[in-house]
């Protein structure tokens, strides 16, 4: 077991006139990124190579994942004017492309579909040649949410699975892991987007149990797959079981090919977004 951070887990935070840059064009429109909320090591990286994630819906989420920095309450009216804040803050920073994520919003009708789509519209009519992915809770698997996501044409569609099976409860509470994987299948089956996902690991899971839920993500035809490294946010969070080395690492790619798998990005500094460009091409 490997219960300490290992050096290939640290990352300065450097300040760059792009951060700068990035932080003063969000302030100016009220914008969030998960990047800076999460203080995520490969920011640095993602904006020199025009990327950043967006974090839309505001602050607080209708859920309560046992991993995830997020506060759960009651959340704030939507706000009508993110979508183009949003879309204009893309073309400022001259963006190739574009993630935009969102908290769980259990408490609207449509779970935030329609403000995702507004978003994807609004980035389109600003910057038509920028790369859209939305990152999106699971809208409680419901069609008509899902057909409006579908009908906004992102270039990727990715859902996180986040964990096994068998952790899935512990972890996410509120979440159904076979819910997901209906959420991937759907989009799949109903248009031609690009399907992705990912995993958290190192909250006690085994070999089998990943390769387990890759075999699942591969039958419903998930194109891109992304697993990292879980890192305790706090000491209220789900604690890290194990920190998986690097030539574990290099065992999960192998084992991701034999899967099925043509395009995926493993390692211990991956998150959801990481190199999601490169991954696109």
């Amino acid at each position: 077991m490997h219960t300490r951070l290992p050096k290939y887990l640290k990352r300065p935070i450097i300040d760059t006139d792009k951060t700068k840059l990035v932080r003063k064009i969000l302030k100016v429109n009220c914008l969030n990124t998960v990047c800076e909320n999460a203080r995520c090591p490969n920011k640095n990286e993602c904006y020199t190579k025009n990327t950043a994630t967006f974090l839309i819906m505001g602050n607080y989420c209708t859920r309560n994942c046992k991993y995830c920095n997020i506060s759960c309450t009651k959340p704030e009216p939507l706000d009508e004017n993110e979508p183009l804040h949003v879309a204009k803050a893309i073309k400022e920073l001259g963006l190739k492309y574009a993630v935009i994520t969102s908290v769980t919003r259990d408490d609207l009708p449509d779970g935030g579909a329609g403000h995702f789509a507004q978003c994807i519209y609004e980035i389109k009519n600003l910057t038509p040649n920028v790369k859209i992915e939305i990152l999106t809770p699971d809208f409680k698997n419901d069609k008509y949410a899902l057909d409006i996501i579908i009908k906004a044409k992102p270039d990727v569609f990715n859902h996180n699975i986040e964990t096994t099976e068998e952790i899935f409860k512990i972890a996410r509470p509120q979440g159904d892991y076979n819910r997901s994987l209906r959420v991937l299948e759907y989009i799949k089956q109903n248009s031609d987007i690009t399907t992705k996902s990912g995993l958290m690991i190192g909250l006690g899971e085994t070999f089998e149990q990943i390769e387990a839920t890759m075999k699942d993500l591969k039958s419903v035809n998930c194109d891109i797959l992304t697993i990292g490294q879980y890192i305790q946010p706090s000491k209220v969070h789900l604690k890290v079981e194990k920190y998986y080395t690097l030539e574990e690492y290099e065992k999960l790619k192998e084992m991701a090919k034999c899967v099925g798998f043509k395009y995926f990005q493993i390692g211990p500094l991956v998150r959801s977004s990481y190199n999601a460009s490169e991954l696109l091409k």
